[in-house]
């Protein structure tokens, strides 16, 4: 069998597409069962020509494994091909008769039929080795105790919850962090060393047996006002829900699995995990990333104050070949000041090009000062590229849309056509951008070394990043520039 669970069961079994999500929804959620029997899990199927395949496997994170080497795609052959036809018949819970030796090891082999209400569509066995299971104590007495209950409702329909969320969430509490039982009115029955840690944590003394869950709880909480609606029913086990809490002495996230027989509820089983120093990890990466945010937001607002002040001097002035200066000062400011925006709408020093591109050609289209309409174009990705890079960029595009704009098309308008293309490379993508127009084409004797001061700009940023740059003639008319770069490797987290 290849391919997904999904594709799998599609094509080797007869199970309809409920019954494929609930055995996706089991195998999101059994490490909890694994964990709290210190137990191997491996799921079955009845394939097409009659087989039991195994389909999932899942070890315990709280005992010794049982299977070292992967099962999953075996075939079970023998009794256990035999306890897997009567447990999908019976519809019950079976054992196989005494343990069965496994490298020396006694192992107790049990099969449990998952069902549905269409009736049962896998059988999971638990494969638990008697050698390595530590001497009963309470906490492991009371982790048989709930195993059980979930078992009982594998078997009957009622595990897992549809819509619950499972443990893969970043921050989910686990078996191993900390796990309190409750009867149906919420009372604590037993909790671990580890989740009365938890509970303590956040300012409690004394133990928690006997007490209720929720008032203990709740009685640490300062702000009742976020959240209480999910908090309570989780505080209750009255509904497979998570919330997080916290005060002034820690935080804690909290998972609630309810317990039923029958339909009836029985208790729930919390899980707890002290989210202290995640939380504040947290925090304080967020509080760095506002503060960049906000420092590029203020650099941005000052760019264009200084755009602004550059704008009312222009204006003062007589003289045209001044004026004309101020007004590049502006446009060239005003591209940097429109990086530092991008930048302060992130969460870390990249940027989106594109987006910069797109806007730097809809500004130079929107002010452009022929009486002839000039459209624009945009062909290929930029990506995501460090702020340094796209500031060196955005300059240099700008200069030279700007230049076709006024120049090249100023007399009959045309079309403005910028093409990227990105190739990977382990020392810094390389990026080859073509900015072609329709327009009049090179001035006779044109040469780069000898140009305007935006050439002169274009060239010095070109060289900063590794590149080189050429003009020449488009066909059938028009200015072709061309230039490649190198850009600086993104960071691990900078995607």
């Amino acid at each position: 069998m290849v391919g997904t669970l999904g594709e799998q069961l599609r094509a080797e079994t007869s199970l309809d597409e409920p019954s494929i999500e609930w055995l996706h929804l089991l195998m999101g959620d059994w490490q909890l069962l694994a964990d709290l029997s210190f137990a191997d899990l491996v799921l079955w199927v009845r394939v097409l020509d009659d087989r039991w395949c195994a389909v999932g496997h899942v070890r315990p994170t709280t005992g010794q494994m049982v299977f070292i080497e992967d099962v999953v795609g075996s075939y079970a052959a023998g009794d256990r091909a035999t306890l897997l036809r009567r447990t999908f018949v019976d519809g019950e819970v079976l054992r196989r008769g005494g343990p069965v030796l496994d490298r020396d090891h006694p192992i107790r082999e049990e099969a449990i039929p998952v069902r549905t209400q269409r009736g049962i569509i896998g059988v999971v066995t638990r494969h638990t080795n008697l050698a390595a299971m530590p001497t009963p104590s309470r906490l492991e007495l009371s982790f048989q105790a709930l195993a059980g209950s979930l078992v009982r409702m594998i078997s009957a329909g009622e595990w897992p919850h549809v819509g619950a969320p499972t443990g893969f969430r970043r921050g989910a509490p686990r078996i191993s962090d900390g796990v309190i039982h409750l009867n149906t009115d919420g009372l604590v029955l037993y909790a671990t060393p580890n989740a009365l840690s938890a509970i303590h944590r956040l300012g409690h003394e004394g133990d928690v047996i006997g007490e209720f869950f929720a008032q203990v709880i709740l009685g640490l909480l300062t702000d009742r006002t976020a959240g209480d609606e999910s908090l309570a029913i989780v505080l209750t086990g009255r509904a497979a829900w998570r919330s997080d809490i916290g005060n002034r002495h820690g935080a804690v996230a909290l998972r609630a699995i309810p317990l039923t027989e029958n339909r009836e509820r029985t208790g729930a089983i919390i899980l707890i995990r002290d989210v202290s120093e995640l939380r504040r990890r947290e925090h304080e990466m967020l509080s760095k990333e506002a503060t960049i945010r906000e420092i590029h937001h203020r650099v941005k607002n000052n760019l264009q104050t200084v755009a602004a002040l550059l704008r009312l001097q222009a204006r003062r002035l007589s003289d045209g070949a001044g004026k004309v200066a101020l007004d590049e000062a502006v446009r060239r400011v005003g591209t940097i000041a429109l990086v530092h925006e991008t930048l302060s709408q992130g969460f870390d020093e990249t940027v989106d090009f594109d987006d910069i591109v797109r806007r730097s050609l809809r500004v130079v289209v929107e002010v452009a000062t022929s009486e002839h309409p000039i459209a624009s174009e945009f062909a290929g990705s930029f990506g995501r590229m460090r702020a340094e890079d796209a500031m060196a960029l955005a300059l240099i595009i700008s200069e030279l849309i700007q230049n076709a704009a006024e120049h090249a098309l100023a007399e009959d308008g045309g079309t403005i056509v910028v093409g990227c293309n990105r190739e990977p490379d382990p020392e810094g993508d390389v990026l080859e951008v073509t900015i072609c127009d329709d327009g009049a084409g090179l001035p006779t004797g044109f040469r780069p070394g000898r140009a305007g001061l935006g050439t002169q700009i274009v060239n010095s940023l070109v060289q900063d990043l590794r590149g080189a740059i050429r003009w020449e003639d488009n066909q059938p008319h028009g200015t072709r520039v061309r230039f490649y770069a190198r850009l600086r490797p993104l960071g691990k987290d900078d995607g």
